[in-house]
């Protein structure tokens, strides 16, 4: 075992499953406010949370001439609603179900005069049966497992920035994306992509044709989805040919046929001796394996400023 096991927690997917689940349908909820109410950016880069000093925020939402938002304080373990004019509501995040959550977060908006309205089911989750307002099943919150689900997400935004930082060209910004529940960034060839085929559960394919309108090269960090594990990935859109048999760092990354990505376990991340560099190395070497393979104009798209990384 290294020294980094404060920095980078343990988060066995089987000690909080239904935390995870309810937590996952929270976010949601919250993210579907800041959707509803914002100007519609490329690449739904407008519906994002963005991990915070405290948690997940939305950031700044507009709503007629004022602002409001709307944080996930994991350190208090509440739910903050501010607004630009002072006031603000606040709840306990304790266990309670997503249709309690509904009515507490839509309440809580209300008071401060935010009347807004929500798709009232979940996306990118399959057979979704239950709308949020009558979802009384999930109601789990493990106040120390989310505690460090957001601490590991701290320390992947940190690292993630710095990847960002090094390039020149298009690139998202280091955003969770509540509809699959990951952290993610992507880089952006330039050029156009052919469309893309969507297939995502319970979201609408011109939502992923907008947002695989060009070729990218993507990464991020699941908590626990998709694999039974947390984990990071990788891939490319389109893959370009011998994409899957590309050499990626470390050791302990390999390609998911199944699921067409660059996988890195997030227990051997944390094991290594260097994980800020172990992790670097997998986002930079996967990468490649776009940029390197599709002949992206890589002397103009990336950046020299490593120099300045911290």
């Amino acid at each position: 075992m290294n020294d980094h096991a404060t920095d980078w927690p343990s988060l066995p997917l089987e000690q909080w499953q239904d935390s995870y689940s309810t937590l996952h349908l929270w976010t949601q909820i919250v993210g579907k406010v800041r959707l509803t109410q914002t100007p519609w950016i490329n690449h739904s880069w407008h519906v994002p949370l963005y991990v915070s000093a405290r948690g997940l925020t939305t950031s700044s939402i507009p709503y007629q001439n004022r602002t409001f938002q709307i944080d996930f304080d994991f350190c208090d373990h509440q739910l903050v609603i501010q607004l630009s004019d002072g006031r603000q509501e606040r709840f306990s995040l304790e266990p309670m179900s997503v249709a309690d959550f509904y009515d507490k977060t839509m309440s809580s908006l209300a008071r401060l005069g935010i009347n807004v309205s929500i798709y009232p089911k979940p996306v990118e989750i399959p057979d979704p049966i239950t709308a949020f307002d009558q979802n009384t099943a999930l109601a789990a919150y493990d106040k120390e497992a989310v505690t460090r689900f957001w601490r590991i997400l701290t320390q992947v935004d940190r690292v993630f920035t710095v990847f960002r930082s090094r390039f020149h060209g298009k690139v998202s910004p280091v955003h969770f994306f509540w509809g699959a529940f990951d952290l993610a960034v992507t880089r952006f060839s330039g050029r156009t992509a052919p469309k893309h085929p969507g297939g995502a559960p319970n979201c609408a394919d011109w939502v992923m044709e907008e947002a695989y309108s060009h070729e990218v090269s993507s990464a991020g960090f699941w908590p626990g989805a998709g694999l039974g594990e947390a984990a990071f990935y990788a891939y490319a859109y389109p893959a370009p040919e011998g994409f899957n048999d590309y050499p990626v760092k470390p050791d302990a990354a390999y390609y998911h046929a199944e699921l067409g990505e660059f996988v890195l376990p997030y227990e051997a991340l944390r094991n290594a001796e260097d994980p800020d560099a172990a992790l670097l190395d997998f986002l930079q070497t996967t990468y490649e394996a776009a940029a390197v393979l599709a002949d992206w104009d890589r002397d103009n798209l990336e950046s020299d400023f490593t120099s300045l990384d911290r």
